[in-house]
């Protein structure tokens, strides 16, 4: 399998940042919208797999083929974008700008936003037979998920803000670890390992990633848990966007950046150099 050097890997990324701040509005809506779909069905599938094992180590085993499948295909998730944008930025791109990095965040949220709301309107009508019948198991599990993961973290306050903010930092911390990995080799077999395993970290541990999120609680909501709309939004999803920011574009963007493309000028190598004994001769 091909691998890219990490100096060759900073390049990719700056590029691949430029090509998503240029692209039209069209298709960078049409893209994100297809990669919150692809993710929240992944989602989805994952907690049903939970729900219905008892076993949430195989849901996550299994949740990184949505995130592998939207990569290839080439559709875009924020967490992506955080990471990969601002260094065409710092590189200095030319026509990259700040209203143009902005700009390409805010099309992405609302693409991911849009597929993601799509996909938990389906998926409620699913575990409910049309709203006919009570939410089945996977129903119940969503419902529990939404509750506890907005008005759980508010039972602490401050502490539970603070929770929340780190489980979101170290959620993009992996997931643009796997974005990046994507980068790292030609082959699809390369790819594809490469990002299984810091998404199956993720999604196991439980961190806050803002693109399932937009899955999660808002069909929570629809199945009818017990938390309400601004619980969502000040509890979780706006404080796991700034998280998520934090985490993708200080732990793999601009560290890669910085080491990689930017990197110091080397320490000279001192090398002393032992003087020759002095041969005597005679006494």
């Amino acid at each position: 399998m091909s691998y890219v050097k990490p100096a060759d890997l900073a390049v990719r990324m700056i590029e691949a940042g430029a090509q998503k701040s240029f692209m039209s509005t069209r298709d960078t809506l049409i893209r994100a919208f297809m990669g919150g779909a692809t993710l929240a069905l992944a989602a989805a599938f994952a907690i049903t797999v939970t729900a219905q094992t008892g076993n949430a180590l195989i849901g996550a085993m299994l949740f990184p083929v949505g995130f592998v499948l939207l990569y290839l295909m080439g559709f875009d998730l924020l967490t992506g974008v955080f990471t990969l944008v601002p260094l065409a930025l710092l590189d200095k791109r030319r026509g990259v700008t700040v209203k143009s990095m902005f700009r390409n965040w805010g099309l992405v949220f609302l693409g991911n936003f849009l597929g993601a709301f799509l996909v938990a309107i389906m998926m409620a009508i699913y575990f409910t037979t049309g709203f006919a019948t009570p939410p089945n198991e996977v129903g119940q599990a969503l419902m529990e998920i939404g509750h506890g993961r907005t008005v759980g973290y508010a039972e602490y306050g401050a502490a539970g803000m603070l929770t929340l903010f780190v489980r979101a930092v170290l959620c993009n911390w992996m997931v643009s670890t796997g974005v990046v990995a994507a980068l790292m080799s030609d082959s699809v077999p390369g790819k594809v390992i490469g990002m299984w395993m810091p998404i199956m970290l993720f999604f196991y541990m439980g961190f806050e990633h803002s693109i399932v999120n937009m899955f999660l609680f808002p069909a929570g909501l629809l199945l009818g848990g017990d938390f309400t709309v601004m619980d969502y939004l000040i509890w979780n999803e706006i404080p796991t966007v700034v998280g998520n920011l934090v985490g993708g574009l200080t732990f793999v963007g601009l560290t890669i950046y910085m080491t990689h493309r930017r990197t110091a000028p080397s320490r000279e190598l001192l090398v002393t150099v032992p003087q020759r004994e002095r041969v005597t001769t005679g006494a």
